[in-house]
């Protein structure tokens, strides 16, 4: 279910951002988030649009191949043990924001290097106070904003799966599926290469 673009709400609510950065990169064969994409590593590409929007609480969540998002300005949370789920790494993200006083959380993949500033603007204008996803090529994905009422699901999930079940009936904003790539192989980043230049 697409949602129609419309100017900026203000929700008095503060949204921490949440990068997700705890992948194992099993399928690329090793720390695909320091691999070379334009220049800086992969898992950097994310950062700028994230802290373009000016918000008050910056989370990553970091395995042992992550760039250090420390010195970008980004609170790191370790991913223990390093092989854990990504249901893992999102609740971790999510107990972090909810003790720091947030009341939704902007959830970006360190992996998807080439979502643009306006996605996330598009996002967070649309959220409504409970949740809102992204849609490329028909499938529900992140980057997703997700209100404090469904904090309580997200810190229960398990596996790999994410937080994709509750994404499937929610709104979201329509984006590029050329832009939702996500950098799983080394097949991935060579595309990634070919669509940033």
């Amino acid at each position: 279910m697409q949602v129609k673009i419309s100017p900026l709400r203000k929700l008095d609510i503060a949204i921490a951002a949440l990068i997700l950065a705890g992948g194992k990169g099993h399928r690329f064969g090793g720390p695909k988030l320091m691999a070379d994409l334009g220049g800086q590593p992969l898992g950097l590409h994310c950062v700028r649009p994230v802290l373009a929007l000016n918000l008050p609480l910056n989370f990553a969540v970091c395995g042992p191949g992550a760039p250090d998002y420390a010195a970008r300005g980004f609170s790191c949370l370790g991913l223990a043990p390093a092989d854990a789920p990504l249901s893992r790494s999102l609740a971790l993200g999510i107990a972090a924001a909810q003790a720091a006083g947030a009341g939704a959380v902007l959830v970006a993949l360190a992996d998807m290097p080439l979502v643009p500033l306006a996605h996330f603007q598009h996002l967070i204008a649309q959220f409504d106070g409970a949740v809102i996803g992204t849609e490329a090529g028909g499938t529900a994905m992140p980057p997703a904003v997700f209100g404090q009422s469904l904090f309580g699901q997200l810190l229960t999930l398990e596996g790999d799966r994410g937080a994709g079940a509750l994404l499937a009936s929610a709104p979201r904003i329509a984006l590029d599926p050329a832009l939702a790539l996500d950098v799983d192989t080394p097949e991935d980043l060579a595309e990634a290469r070919r669509r940033l230049g």
